[in-house]
Protein backbone atom coordinates (compact mmCIF):
# COMPACT_ATOMS: atom_id res chain seq x y z
CA UNK A 1 0.00 0.00 0.00
CA UNK A 2 2.93 2.30 0.72
CA UNK A 3 4.10 1.92 -2.86
CA UNK A 4 0.67 2.90 -4.23
CA UNK A 5 0.47 5.91 -1.90
CA UNK A 6 3.97 7.00 -2.93
CA UNK A 7 3.11 6.49 -6.59
CA UNK A 8 0.01 8.68 -6.15
CA UNK A 9 2.31 11.36 -4.69
CA UNK A 10 4.61 10.95 -7.69
CA UNK A 11 1.76 11.32 -10.20
CA UNK A 12 0.52 14.43 -8.37
CA UNK A 13 3.95 15.94 -9.10
CA UNK A 14 4.43 14.52 -12.59
CA UNK A 15 0.97 15.24 -13.98
CA UNK A 16 1.26 19.01 -13.62
CA UNK A 17 1.09 20.62 -17.09
CA UNK A 18 4.59 22.09 -16.71
CA UNK A 19 6.26 18.79 -15.75
CA UNK A 20 4.32 16.97 -18.44
CA UNK A 21 5.53 19.47 -21.02
CA UNK A 22 9.14 18.97 -19.87
CA UNK A 23 8.72 15.18 -20.19
CA UNK A 24 7.42 15.52 -23.77
CA UNK A 25 10.23 17.94 -24.74
CA UNK A 26 12.81 15.66 -23.09
CA UNK A 27 11.48 12.60 -24.95
CA UNK A 28 11.56 14.45 -28.28
CA UNK A 29 15.08 15.83 -27.79
CA UNK A 30 16.31 12.49 -26.44
CA UNK A 31 15.00 10.56 -29.45
CA UNK A 32 16.76 13.00 -31.80
CA UNK A 33 20.01 12.72 -29.82
CA UNK A 34 19.77 8.94 -29.75
CA UNK A 35 19.07 8.76 -33.48
CA UNK A 36 22.17 10.76 -34.40
CA UNK A 37 25.10 8.34 -34.72
CA UNK A 38 27.85 8.91 -32.20
CA UNK A 39 26.08 11.26 -29.79
CA UNK A 40 24.32 8.73 -27.54
CA UNK A 41 22.56 9.25 -24.19
CA UNK A 42 25.70 10.13 -22.16
CA UNK A 43 26.70 12.92 -24.54
CA UNK A 44 23.10 14.12 -24.88
CA UNK A 45 22.48 14.40 -21.14
CA UNK A 46 25.93 15.97 -20.60
CA UNK A 47 25.28 18.62 -23.27
CA UNK A 48 21.82 19.48 -21.96
CA UNK A 49 22.61 19.64 -18.20
CA UNK A 50 23.85 23.27 -18.34
CA UNK A 51 20.55 24.25 -20.00
CA UNK A 52 18.58 23.08 -16.93
CA UNK A 53 20.50 25.61 -14.81
CA UNK A 54 20.18 28.34 -17.43
CA UNK A 55 16.39 27.82 -17.40
CA UNK A 56 16.36 27.91 -13.58
CA UNK A 57 14.54 24.57 -13.25
CA UNK A 58 13.93 23.18 -9.74
CA UNK A 59 15.25 19.75 -8.74
CA UNK A 60 12.18 17.73 -9.78
CA UNK A 61 11.76 19.51 -13.13
CA UNK A 62 15.46 19.18 -13.99
CA UNK A 63 15.43 15.46 -13.16
CA UNK A 64 12.25 14.84 -15.15
CA UNK A 65 13.71 16.62 -18.19
CA UNK A 66 17.05 14.82 -18.06
CA UNK A 67 15.65 11.33 -17.42
CA UNK A 68 13.19 11.86 -20.29
CA UNK A 69 16.16 12.74 -22.50
CA UNK A 70 17.90 9.59 -21.19
CA UNK A 71 14.95 7.30 -21.98
CA UNK A 72 14.34 9.09 -25.31
CA UNK A 73 17.97 8.57 -26.36
CA UNK A 74 17.70 4.87 -25.50
CA UNK A 75 14.67 4.66 -27.81
CA UNK A 76 16.30 6.73 -30.57
CA UNK A 77 19.50 4.68 -30.75
CA UNK A 78 17.70 1.99 -32.74
CA UNK A 79 16.79 4.26 -35.69
CA UNK A 80 20.29 4.71 -37.11
CA UNK A 81 21.12 1.08 -36.19
CA UNK A 82 18.31 -0.20 -38.39
CA UNK A 83 18.50 2.29 -41.26
CA UNK A 84 22.22 3.07 -41.49
CA UNK A 85 23.84 0.04 -39.83
CA UNK A 86 25.50 2.63 -37.54
CA UNK A 87 24.53 2.29 -33.87
CA UNK A 88 23.39 5.59 -32.33
CA UNK A 89 25.27 4.47 -29.22
CA UNK A 90 27.01 1.33 -27.97
CA UNK A 91 23.92 -0.46 -26.51
CA UNK A 92 22.26 -0.20 -29.93
CA UNK A 93 25.07 -2.20 -31.57
CA UNK A 94 23.24 -5.51 -31.10
CA UNK A 95 20.16 -4.10 -32.89
CA UNK A 96 22.19 -3.69 -36.09
CA UNK A 97 22.73 -7.47 -36.31
CA UNK A 98 19.13 -8.22 -37.30
CA UNK A 99 17.66 -4.73 -37.72
CA UNK A 100 19.79 -3.76 -40.73
CA UNK A 101 19.19 -7.05 -42.61
CA UNK A 102 15.44 -6.56 -42.02
CA UNK A 103 15.70 -3.03 -43.47
CA UNK A 104 17.63 -4.28 -46.49
CA UNK A 105 14.92 -6.87 -47.07
CA UNK A 106 12.37 -4.04 -47.39
CA UNK A 107 11.04 -4.30 -43.82
CA UNK A 108 12.61 -1.15 -42.34
CA UNK A 109 9.22 0.13 -41.15
CA UNK A 110 8.39 -3.19 -39.44
CA UNK A 111 11.79 -3.26 -37.70
CA UNK A 112 11.39 0.33 -36.44
CA UNK A 113 7.87 -0.23 -35.09
CA UNK A 114 8.74 -3.60 -33.53
CA UNK A 115 11.85 -2.15 -31.87
CA UNK A 116 9.75 0.79 -30.58
CA UNK A 117 7.25 -1.61 -28.97
CA UNK A 118 10.11 -3.75 -27.52
CA UNK A 119 11.73 -0.60 -26.11
CA UNK A 120 8.40 0.32 -24.48
CA UNK A 121 7.99 -3.14 -22.90
CA UNK A 122 11.59 -3.17 -21.60
CA UNK A 123 11.49 0.36 -20.20
CA UNK A 124 8.01 -0.07 -18.69
CA UNK A 125 8.88 -3.32 -16.88
CA UNK A 126 12.18 -1.80 -15.67
CA UNK A 127 10.34 1.19 -14.22
CA UNK A 128 7.97 -1.19 -12.39
CA UNK A 129 11.04 -3.11 -11.14
CA UNK A 130 12.64 0.17 -10.02
CA UNK A 131 9.42 1.03 -8.17
CA UNK A 132 9.36 -2.28 -6.28
CA UNK A 133 13.07 -2.96 -5.75
CA UNK A 134 14.54 0.47 -5.01
CA UNK A 135 12.72 1.06 -1.66
CA UNK A 136 13.79 -2.46 -0.52
CA UNK A 137 17.41 -1.83 -1.49
CA UNK A 138 17.28 1.57 0.22
CA UNK A 139 16.38 -0.18 3.50
CA UNK A 140 19.36 -2.58 3.07
CA UNK A 141 21.61 0.42 2.45
CA UNK A 142 20.99 1.59 6.06
CA UNK A 143 23.30 -1.29 7.07
CA UNK A 144 26.17 0.33 5.18
CA UNK A 145 28.99 2.01 7.11
CA UNK A 146 32.26 3.55 5.82
CA UNK A 147 33.88 0.15 5.18
CA UNK A 148 30.88 -1.09 3.18
CA UNK A 149 30.67 2.10 1.14
CA UNK A 150 34.39 1.94 0.35
CA UNK A 151 33.93 -1.66 -0.86
CA UNK A 152 30.86 -0.60 -2.89
CA UNK A 153 32.78 2.17 -4.67
CA UNK A 154 35.56 -0.32 -5.37
CA UNK A 155 32.97 -2.68 -6.87
CA UNK A 156 31.77 0.10 -9.20
CA UNK A 157 35.31 0.72 -10.46
CA UNK A 158 36.11 -3.00 -10.82
CA UNK A 159 32.96 -3.86 -12.76
CA UNK A 160 33.57 -0.94 -15.11
CA UNK A 161 37.01 -2.42 -15.72
CA UNK A 162 35.61 -5.92 -16.08
CA UNK A 163 32.34 -6.75 -17.76
CA UNK A 164 31.73 -3.34 -19.34
CA UNK A 165 35.15 -3.00 -20.92
CA UNK A 166 37.26 -4.81 -23.51
CA UNK A 167 40.49 -4.10 -21.67
CA UNK A 168 40.72 -4.12 -17.86
CA UNK A 169 44.13 -2.42 -17.78
CA UNK A 170 42.89 0.57 -19.79
CA UNK A 171 39.80 0.90 -17.59
CA UNK A 172 42.01 0.78 -14.48
CA UNK A 173 44.22 3.55 -15.94
CA UNK A 174 41.11 5.62 -16.74
CA UNK A 175 39.80 5.15 -13.18
CA UNK A 176 43.17 6.28 -11.77
CA UNK A 177 43.08 9.41 -13.99
CA UNK A 178 39.60 10.19 -12.64
CA UNK A 179 40.64 9.60 -9.01
CA UNK A 180 43.71 11.81 -9.56
CA UNK A 181 41.52 14.64 -10.93
CA UNK A 182 39.15 14.22 -7.94
CA UNK A 183 42.09 14.90 -5.59
CA UNK A 184 42.77 18.33 -7.12
CA UNK A 185 41.91 21.17 -4.72
CA UNK A 186 42.21 21.99 -1.04
CA UNK A 187 42.17 18.96 1.26
CA UNK A 188 39.11 19.24 3.53
CA UNK A 189 40.92 17.75 6.54
CA UNK A 190 44.32 19.43 6.46
CA UNK A 191 43.51 22.56 4.43
CA UNK A 192 46.59 21.97 2.26
CA UNK A 193 46.23 22.44 -1.53
CA UNK A 194 46.76 19.26 -3.55
CA UNK A 195 47.82 19.02 -7.22
CA UNK A 196 46.80 22.62 -7.95
CA UNK A 197 50.21 23.74 -9.23
CA UNK A 198 49.73 27.02 -7.37
CA UNK A 199 46.69 27.93 -9.53
CA UNK A 200 43.99 29.59 -7.42
CA UNK A 201 41.26 28.58 -9.90
CA UNK A 202 41.88 24.94 -8.98
CA UNK A 203 41.67 25.48 -5.20
CA UNK A 204 37.97 24.49 -5.20
CA UNK A 205 38.70 21.40 -7.27
CA UNK A 206 37.47 20.50 -10.75
CA UNK A 207 33.73 20.90 -11.39
CA UNK A 208 32.53 17.56 -12.70
CA UNK A 209 30.10 19.20 -15.14
CA UNK A 210 33.07 20.92 -16.82
CA UNK A 211 34.82 17.55 -17.06
CA UNK A 212 31.71 15.74 -18.35
CA UNK A 213 30.86 18.28 -21.07
CA UNK A 214 34.53 18.41 -22.12
CA UNK A 215 35.08 14.65 -22.22
CA UNK A 216 31.85 13.88 -24.06
CA UNK A 217 30.66 16.89 -26.09
CA UNK A 218 33.89 18.71 -26.94
CA UNK A 219 35.71 15.46 -27.75
CA UNK A 220 32.85 14.59 -30.13
CA UNK A 221 33.38 17.93 -31.91
CA UNK A 222 37.08 17.14 -32.37
CA UNK A 223 36.13 13.81 -33.94
CA UNK A 224 33.70 15.57 -36.25
CA UNK A 225 36.44 17.98 -37.39
CA UNK A 226 38.75 15.04 -38.03
CA UNK A 227 36.20 12.95 -39.97
CA UNK A 228 34.63 15.90 -41.86
CA UNK A 229 31.23 14.56 -40.80
CA UNK A 230 31.32 11.38 -42.90
CA UNK A 231 28.86 8.53 -42.40
CA UNK A 232 25.59 10.45 -42.21
CA UNK A 233 23.92 9.51 -45.50
CA UNK A 234 20.82 7.36 -45.24
CA UNK A 235 21.42 3.94 -46.76
CA UNK A 236 17.92 2.47 -46.71
CA UNK A 237 14.70 4.12 -47.87
CA UNK A 238 11.71 4.06 -45.55
CA UNK A 239 8.39 3.47 -47.26
CA UNK A 240 4.95 3.24 -45.68
CA UNK A 241 5.05 2.37 -41.96
CA UNK A 242 2.52 -0.19 -40.71
CA UNK A 243 2.22 -2.02 -37.39
CA UNK A 244 3.51 -5.62 -37.68
CA UNK A 245 0.96 -7.18 -35.27
CA UNK A 246 2.07 -10.76 -36.01
CA UNK A 247 5.74 -10.03 -35.24
CA UNK A 248 4.80 -8.19 -32.05
CA UNK A 249 2.62 -11.11 -30.90
CA UNK A 250 5.29 -13.69 -31.80
CA UNK A 251 7.94 -11.77 -29.83
CA UNK A 252 5.94 -11.32 -26.61
CA UNK A 253 7.92 -13.89 -24.59
CA UNK A 254 11.22 -12.70 -26.10
CA UNK A 255 10.46 -9.16 -24.90
CA UNK A 256 9.55 -10.36 -21.40
CA UNK A 257 12.67 -12.54 -21.01
CA UNK A 258 14.96 -9.87 -22.45
CA UNK A 259 13.46 -7.25 -20.09
CA UNK A 260 14.21 -9.40 -17.02
CA UNK A 261 17.78 -10.15 -18.20
CA UNK A 262 18.39 -6.50 -19.08
CA UNK A 263 17.03 -5.18 -15.78
CA UNK A 264 19.35 -7.31 -13.64
CA UNK A 265 22.31 -6.50 -15.91
CA UNK A 266 21.51 -2.80 -15.45
CA UNK A 267 21.50 -3.08 -11.65
CA UNK A 268 25.16 -4.19 -11.62
CA UNK A 269 27.19 -1.05 -10.87
CA UNK A 270 29.11 0.03 -13.93
CA UNK A 271 27.69 -2.63 -16.29
CA UNK A 272 25.05 -0.49 -18.04
CA UNK A 273 22.81 -0.96 -21.04
CA UNK A 274 25.53 -2.41 -23.31
CA UNK A 275 25.78 -5.54 -21.18
CA UNK A 276 21.95 -5.67 -20.94
CA UNK A 277 21.42 -5.68 -24.71
CA UNK A 278 24.30 -8.12 -25.26
CA UNK A 279 23.07 -10.64 -22.67
CA UNK A 280 19.45 -10.33 -23.85
CA UNK A 281 20.44 -10.97 -27.48
CA UNK A 282 22.80 -13.86 -26.70
CA UNK A 283 20.33 -15.59 -24.35
CA UNK A 284 17.55 -15.39 -26.96
CA UNK A 285 19.93 -16.63 -29.63
CA UNK A 286 20.84 -19.59 -27.40
CA UNK A 287 17.15 -20.37 -26.77
CA UNK A 288 16.29 -20.15 -30.49
CA UNK A 289 19.27 -22.28 -31.58
CA UNK A 290 20.57 -22.44 -35.14
CA UNK A 291 17.05 -22.68 -36.57
CA UNK A 292 16.23 -19.27 -35.06
CA UNK A 293 18.14 -17.57 -37.89
CA UNK A 294 19.62 -14.86 -35.64
CA UNK A 295 21.83 -12.48 -37.64
CA UNK A 296 19.81 -12.84 -40.84
CA UNK A 297 17.08 -10.30 -40.10
CA UNK A 298 14.59 -11.99 -37.74
CA UNK A 299 12.08 -10.10 -35.61
CA UNK A 300 13.23 -11.68 -32.34
CA UNK A 301 16.79 -10.46 -33.04
CA UNK A 302 15.46 -6.90 -33.05
CA UNK A 303 13.05 -7.23 -30.11
CA UNK A 304 15.53 -8.86 -27.69
CA UNK A 305 18.35 -6.26 -27.64
CA UNK A 306 15.92 -3.32 -27.69
CA UNK A 307 13.91 -4.67 -24.73
CA UNK A 308 17.21 -5.56 -23.00
CA UNK A 309 18.95 -2.21 -23.35
CA UNK A 310 15.90 -0.13 -22.39
CA UNK A 311 15.27 -2.38 -19.40
CA UNK A 312 18.92 -2.04 -18.35
CA UNK A 313 18.58 1.75 -18.56
CA UNK A 314 15.82 1.57 -15.91
CA UNK A 315 17.77 -0.97 -13.84
CA UNK A 316 20.81 1.34 -13.79
CA UNK A 317 18.73 3.92 -11.88
CA UNK A 318 18.30 1.50 -8.93
CA UNK A 319 21.90 1.65 -7.55
CA UNK A 320 22.14 5.34 -8.45
CA UNK A 321 19.09 6.35 -6.40
CA UNK A 322 19.52 3.93 -3.49
CA UNK A 323 23.31 3.74 -3.04
CA UNK A 324 24.62 6.76 -4.92
CA UNK A 325 26.61 4.47 -7.25
CA UNK A 326 25.78 4.84 -10.96
CA UNK A 327 24.88 1.71 -12.91
CA UNK A 328 25.99 3.11 -16.29
CA UNK A 329 27.80 6.00 -17.98
CA UNK A 330 24.61 8.01 -18.41
CA UNK A 331 23.52 7.50 -14.81
CA UNK A 332 27.01 8.73 -13.81
CA UNK A 333 26.16 11.96 -15.63
CA UNK A 334 22.71 12.04 -13.96
CA UNK A 335 24.42 11.53 -10.59
CA UNK A 336 26.46 14.65 -11.30
CA UNK A 337 23.19 16.50 -11.91
CA UNK A 338 21.75 15.27 -8.59
CA UNK A 339 24.83 16.35 -6.67
CA UNK A 340 24.83 19.77 -8.35
CA UNK A 341 21.19 20.17 -7.26
CA UNK A 342 22.26 19.46 -3.65
CA UNK A 343 20.42 16.13 -3.63
CA UNK A 344 22.36 13.33 -1.97
CA UNK A 345 21.45 9.96 -3.49
CA UNK A 346 21.27 7.12 -1.02
CA UNK A 347 18.89 5.39 1.38
CA UNK A 348 17.71 8.65 2.97
CA UNK A 349 16.65 10.05 -0.41
CA UNK A 350 13.43 8.00 -0.30
CA UNK A 351 12.43 9.42 3.10
CA UNK A 352 13.91 12.94 2.85
CA UNK A 353 12.83 13.82 -0.71
CA UNK A 354 9.97 11.42 -1.63
CA UNK A 355 8.46 13.97 -4.03
CA UNK A 356 11.68 13.95 -6.08
CA UNK A 357 12.06 10.15 -6.26
CA UNK A 358 8.42 9.24 -6.81
CA UNK A 359 7.87 12.22 -9.12
CA UNK A 360 10.78 10.88 -11.15
CA UNK A 361 9.37 7.32 -11.23
CA UNK A 362 5.91 8.57 -12.27
CA UNK A 363 7.53 10.72 -14.96
CA UNK A 364 9.36 7.68 -16.31
CA UNK A 365 6.06 5.81 -16.65
CA UNK A 366 4.52 8.78 -18.46
CA UNK A 367 7.64 9.26 -20.62
CA UNK A 368 7.38 5.63 -21.75
CA UNK A 369 3.84 6.11 -23.03
CA UNK A 370 4.83 9.40 -24.70
CA UNK A 371 7.82 7.72 -26.34
CA UNK A 372 5.70 4.84 -27.68
CA UNK A 373 3.16 7.28 -29.14
CA UNK A 374 5.98 9.42 -30.52
CA UNK A 375 8.12 6.64 -31.96
CA UNK A 376 5.52 4.61 -33.82
CA UNK A 377 3.43 7.15 -35.78
CA UNK A 378 6.15 9.83 -35.91
CA UNK A 379 9.11 7.61 -36.78
CA UNK A 380 9.41 9.23 -40.23
CA UNK A 381 10.02 12.63 -38.59
CA UNK A 382 13.02 11.28 -36.67
CA UNK A 383 14.32 9.54 -39.79
CA UNK A 384 14.37 12.91 -41.57
CA UNK A 385 16.49 14.36 -38.77
CA UNK A 386 19.22 11.87 -39.67
CA UNK A 387 19.70 13.81 -42.90
CA UNK A 388 20.52 17.11 -41.08
CA UNK A 389 24.07 17.99 -42.16
CA UNK A 390 26.55 17.71 -39.27
CA UNK A 391 27.98 21.04 -40.43
CA UNK A 392 24.80 22.63 -38.99
CA UNK A 393 24.41 20.31 -36.02
CA UNK A 394 27.88 20.39 -34.46
CA UNK A 395 28.21 24.20 -34.25
CA UNK A 396 24.93 24.11 -32.29
CA UNK A 397 26.37 21.52 -29.89
CA UNK A 398 29.51 23.68 -29.47
CA UNK A 399 27.46 26.80 -28.71
CA UNK A 400 25.26 24.99 -26.14
CA UNK A 401 28.36 23.57 -24.39
CA UNK A 402 30.20 26.89 -24.09
CA UNK A 403 27.18 29.04 -23.18
CA UNK A 404 25.92 26.42 -20.72
CA UNK A 405 29.20 26.08 -18.82
CA UNK A 406 29.83 29.85 -18.77
CA UNK A 407 26.30 30.47 -17.43
CA UNK A 408 27.03 28.07 -14.56
CA UNK A 409 30.24 29.56 -13.25
CA UNK A 410 30.92 32.76 -15.19
CA UNK A 411 34.57 31.74 -15.26
CA UNK A 412 36.68 31.82 -18.42
CA UNK A 413 39.05 29.36 -16.72
CA UNK A 414 36.28 26.72 -16.71
CA UNK A 415 35.92 27.16 -20.49
CA UNK A 416 39.65 26.58 -20.96
CA UNK A 417 39.45 23.58 -18.64
CA UNK A 418 36.51 22.21 -20.64
CA UNK A 419 38.52 22.42 -23.88
CA UNK A 420 41.45 20.72 -22.09
CA UNK A 421 39.11 17.90 -21.05
CA UNK A 422 37.90 17.72 -24.66
CA UNK A 423 41.51 17.20 -25.82
CA UNK A 424 41.97 14.57 -23.09
CA UNK A 425 38.76 12.82 -24.18
CA UNK A 426 39.87 12.88 -27.83
CA UNK A 427 43.22 11.23 -27.09
CA UNK A 428 41.69 8.72 -24.66
CA UNK A 429 39.22 7.60 -27.32
CA UNK A 430 41.99 7.47 -29.92
CA UNK A 431 43.90 5.15 -27.59
CA UNK A 432 40.70 3.12 -26.97
CA UNK A 433 40.72 4.08 -23.27
CA UNK A 434 37.12 4.37 -21.96
CA UNK A 435 36.12 7.80 -20.63
CA UNK A 436 33.30 6.65 -18.33
CA UNK A 437 35.72 5.41 -15.59
CA UNK A 438 37.35 8.88 -15.67
CA UNK A 439 33.95 10.45 -14.96
CA UNK A 440 33.23 7.87 -12.28
CA UNK A 441 36.61 8.59 -10.65
CA UNK A 442 35.90 12.36 -10.59
CA UNK A 443 32.37 11.79 -9.24
CA UNK A 444 33.06 9.17 -6.61
CA UNK A 445 36.73 9.85 -5.80
CA UNK A 446 35.97 12.36 -3.03
CA UNK A 447 33.31 10.14 -1.43
CA UNK A 448 35.54 7.08 -1.65
CA UNK A 449 38.36 8.99 0.06
CA UNK A 450 35.99 10.22 2.79
CA UNK A 451 34.68 6.66 3.37
CA UNK A 452 38.27 5.38 3.67
CA UNK A 453 39.24 8.16 6.08
CA UNK A 454 36.19 7.59 8.28
CA UNK A 455 36.89 3.85 8.33
CA UNK A 456 40.50 4.49 9.37
CA UNK A 457 39.42 6.92 12.11
CA UNK A 458 36.84 4.46 13.49
CA UNK A 459 39.31 1.56 13.48
CA UNK A 460 42.30 3.56 14.74
CA UNK A 461 44.15 2.93 11.48
CA UNK A 462 43.50 -0.83 11.26
CA UNK A 463 43.17 -1.77 7.51
CA UNK A 464 41.44 -5.07 8.45
CA UNK A 465 38.38 -2.97 9.40
CA UNK A 466 37.69 -2.64 5.65
CA UNK A 467 36.80 -6.36 5.53
CA UNK A 468 35.23 -6.64 8.99
CA UNK A 469 31.58 -7.25 8.03
CA UNK A 470 29.86 -9.89 5.84
CA UNK A 471 28.53 -7.16 3.49
CA UNK A 472 32.00 -5.67 3.02
CA UNK A 473 33.54 -9.11 2.42
CA UNK A 474 30.82 -9.95 -0.13
CA UNK A 475 31.39 -6.68 -1.97
CA UNK A 476 35.20 -7.20 -2.01
CA UNK A 477 34.73 -10.71 -3.45
CA UNK A 478 32.27 -9.40 -6.06
CA UNK A 479 34.68 -6.59 -6.97
CA UNK A 480 37.66 -8.92 -7.45
CA UNK A 481 35.54 -11.46 -9.36
CA UNK A 482 34.03 -8.69 -11.52
CA UNK A 483 37.51 -7.51 -12.49
CA UNK A 484 39.18 -10.89 -13.04
CA UNK A 485 36.37 -13.09 -14.40
CA UNK A 486 36.10 -11.43 -17.85
CA UNK A 487 39.78 -12.28 -18.52
CA UNK A 488 38.83 -15.96 -18.43
CA UNK A 489 35.45 -15.51 -20.09
CA UNK A 490 36.75 -13.38 -22.96
CA UNK A 491 35.67 -15.88 -25.62
CA UNK A 492 32.20 -16.31 -24.15
CA UNK A 493 31.60 -12.56 -23.71
CA UNK A 494 32.95 -11.56 -27.12
CA UNK A 495 30.43 -9.37 -28.89
CA UNK A 496 29.39 -10.23 -32.46
CA UNK A 497 30.64 -7.74 -35.03
CA UNK A 498 28.20 -5.52 -36.92
CA UNK A 499 27.47 -6.46 -40.52
CA UNK A 500 29.35 -4.66 -43.25
CA UNK A 501 28.13 -4.10 -46.79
Amino acid sequence: MDTLANLALGFSVALSPYTLMLAVIGCFLGTIIGALPGLGPSNGVAILIPITFTLGLDATSALVLMTSVYYGAMYGGRISSILLNIPGDEPALMTTLDGYPMAKAGRAGDALVLSGVASFVGAFLATVGLMLLAPMLARVAYLFGPAEYFALYLLAFCTLGGMASNNQAKSAIASCIGLGIAMIGVDNNSGIPRLTGGNMHLADGVDFLVAIVGLFAIAEIFFFIESHGKGTAIGVKLDKVTIPWKDIFDCKWTMLRASVVGFFAGILPGAGASLGSFMAYMSEKAIAGKKGGFGTGVARGVAAPEAGNNSAAGGALVPMLTLGVPGSGTTAVLLALLMTLNITPGPTLFTDRPEVVWGLIASLLIANVVLLLMNVPMVKVFVKILSVPPALLLPGVTMISFVGIYSLSGSYFDLLLMVAFGVLGYFLRKLDVPTVPVILGILLGGQMENALRRAMVLSDGDPMFLISSPIAIGLWIAAIAGFIAPMFLRGLLRKPQALTD
